[in-house]
């Protein structure tokens, strides 16, 4: 009876992990057993930054709305309350596109979010 060997799984396995190192510098996209380190660590870190850049948007998005209601004289914070005392559901990205884009648009939330204030502040 023939010997029977895993070469074709053990070839795709390498295959796979050295398609996976492509582009990396010297031995570690040429040499299996450095190519799969480098592979696994570029995973790790491809899963730690699709979160990462979550937080990164969203904290952009904060800054631009945050800018855009300096300008118009009224705090991030105390816009924010009061959209959501107006019960005007945007989220934090459709703001800042739109104090990016349309920054006349913005300005009118912005000015219904003041007089808002000013009404509640008189009460």
């Amino acid at each position: 009876m023939p010997r029977a060997t895993n070469k074709p799984a053990g070839r795709h396995r390498k295959k796979k992990i050295l398609k996976l190192a492509k582009g990396y510098r010297q031995g570690r996209s040429k040499q299996f057993k450095r190519a799969k380190e480098f592979a696994e660590r570029g995973q790790v870190y491809a899963y730690r930054d699709r979160r990462q850049k979550k937080r990164d948007f969203k904290s952009l998005w904060i800054v631009r709305i945050s800018a855009a209601c300096k300008a118009g004289g009224i705090s991030y914070s105390s816009f924010i309350h009061g959209l959501n005392s107006l019960g005007i559901k945007l989220n934090r990205k459709m703001l800042a596109e739109m104090a990016y884009r349309n920054p006349d648009e913005f300005n009118q939330i912005l000015e219904k979010v003041k007089e808002a204030k000013i009404a509640s502040d008189k009460v």
